[in-house]
């Protein structure tokens, strides 16, 4: 029995409750626990990194029950990099958090590990139903991290996100229901090899609940038509939240990439490659409709929540092109862009707060009071969203215009990816004049909030992780090649999860 597959969720799980029981009142305890928590989940992740880089798949049958009859956890290259990734985002979120936003209301340590344990959850399980329990685990924590401060904006966008995923919630229960009626099953693998054999006469069924499950998919990575309530949800949630939620769209990306190799790929018989059709036109739409967004933004928390958007649709082109070298580079983008906007969510707070009752708007107001350091950190992150070289931006856009050369779409996808990047550019030229370049004097008796080393600090350490996958990007980039090429032949993965047997 391979236990340790469980660590990444009982680790944020267990601390949560802890933290509880032993921390309660006593705020430096809460925060050493919490970190050690990151710690501890970024620690699971890069061990399970060590056992997938080969392109071998683990699994663990919880209480023992194999499956498809009990729930089983599964670990492969796809999952083992997105538990580092929310290891490593949720860790400078809460240093930053550790600041001040972490007194402002109660339970925000609580939430955040049980924001983690979800996300994690997500990742390696290996059924359809335990995805949809952590899907909600995951987002009870998001709901109550975006109001948890009681303010009345983040109030009003808690109440469209909250009604937004329980009618979410309702079409996955609806979709489960379906495909357990024609399948019988709701295990990923078994029902991957239940759907290759189904007849012909279930083809309205199964692909009526194999589209409903990726609509549900797309309102969680806020694929177009269904993105309208990120921008003003992470453009109202604290700046240690707004970075942290960057890591939740990708769960819908992660389903999204998951079910449609696994289940409904090339063999799926009857519903073999139901989303392929749809994909790539809604993710370049999504695309283009994000990076408008943010050119018409009035805030700089909403510009952010728009580039993610756009970010959405950059990964999911290239993942809508199904080859190895797409989904590779789709990947690549996925992490480089969480990583990148959840530094502008920490910088932008930081930009605000010296700006006085302007805040973050996109006006000429009072600059901010260190606007060297500030407006260097806001360049370079400004160069990593919109693709420029030498940062990893750079690497997975040229990436995916390589992988795009022998698709029929190549020249939609040249189009939409260099346009949109002038864009991006334009945007963040546009942000950049109003804060920096235009920015009045400071009046001398107004506070200018200046930010202290340890506030700098995330976000200059999301920099260097930005810096560092750059420079390692060979092996990174060996190590996606390997995990996407096991996602389109998934036969390692069923035969891990089933054993061989029928």
């Amino acid at each position: 029995m391979n236990h340790w597959i469980a660590l990444p969720i009982l680790i944020p799980f267990v601390s949560a409750i802890l933290i509880e029981v032993i921390g309660r009142r006593r705020i430096m305890v809460r925060r050493a626990m919490g970190l050690a928590a990151c710690l501890g989940t970024i620690a699971a992740g890069a061990f399970l990194i060590a056992r997938t880089h080969t392109g071998e798949v683990f699994t663990y049958a919880m209480g023992g029950w194999e499956a498809p009859f009990g729930v089983t956890l599964v670990v492969d290259g796809l999952s083992a990099m997105l538990v580092t990734l929310t290891g490593v985002v949720s860790l400078f979120c809460l240093l930053y958090a550790m600041n001040r936003h972490d007194r402002q209301g109660k339970f925000f340590h609580f939430f955040i590990q049980m924001q983690v344990a979800g996300i994690c959850g997500a990742v390696l399980t290996g059924d359809l139903f335990s995805l949809f329990v952590c899907f909600e685990i995951m987002l009870l924590a998001s709901y109550n991290l975006l109001v948890y401060t009681g303010k009345t904006q983040a109030l009003k966008a808690g109440v469209h996100y909250v009604i937004l995923n329980l009618v979410g919630s309702a079409l996955f229960l609806l979709a489960i229901g379906t495909l357990y009626g024609v399948t019988g099953t709701l295990n990923f693998a078994d029902m991957a090899l239940r759907v290759a054999e189904l007849d012909a006469g279930d083809t309205a069924l199964v692909r009526a609940g194999a589209l409903l499950l990726m609509v549900v998919f797309m309102l969680k990575a806020a694929v177009l038509p269904l993105h309208l309530w990120l921008p003003n949800v992470y453009g109202s949630a604290v700046a240690p939240v707004a970075a942290l939620f960057a890591i939740l769209t990708k769960v819908g990306v992660y389903a999204i990439l998951r079910v449609s190799t696994l289940i409904f790929g090339p063999e799926a018989g009857v519903a073999a490659d139901a989303l392929e059709p749809f994909l790539l036109p809604l993710a370049v739409l999504t695309l283009s409709l994000g990076m408008i967004g943010a050119l018409g933004s009035r805030r700089l928390r909403k510009m952010m929540g728009f580039l993610i958007v756009a970010s959405i649709g950059t990964m999911l082109m290239s993942i809508g092109l199904y080859s190895p070298e797409g989904i590779a580079a789709g990947l690549y983008y996925l992490v480089h862009s969480t990583v990148a906007m959840a530094m502008l969510f920490l910088l932008a707070d930081l930009i605000g707060r010296q700006r006085g009752a302007e805040d973050d708007r996109l006006v000429v107001a009072r600059a901010p009071a260190q606007s060297g350091i500030l407006g260097i950190l806001f360049f370079v992150g400004a160069i990593a969203v919109a693709g420029l070289p030498p940062l990893s931006g750079f690497l997975g856009k040229v990436w995916i215009l390589g992988a795009s050369l022998e698709s029929p779409y190549v020249a939609v996808v040249w189009a939409v990816l260099l346009v949109t990047s002038v864009l991006a550019l334009i945007a963040f030229s546009r942000a950049g004049s109003l804060i920096f370049w235009k920015g009045e004097e400071e009046a001398e008796e107004e506070e200018d909030h200046r930010a202290t080393a340890y506030e700098i600090l995330p976000v200059v350490g999301l920099l260097v992780c930005l810096i560092s996958y750059t420079i390692f990007s060979g092996p990174v980039s060996e190590f996606f090649m390997l995990t996407a090429e096991n996602l389109l032949v998934p036969d390692a993965y069923i035969e891990a999860v089933m054993g061989g047997r029928p």
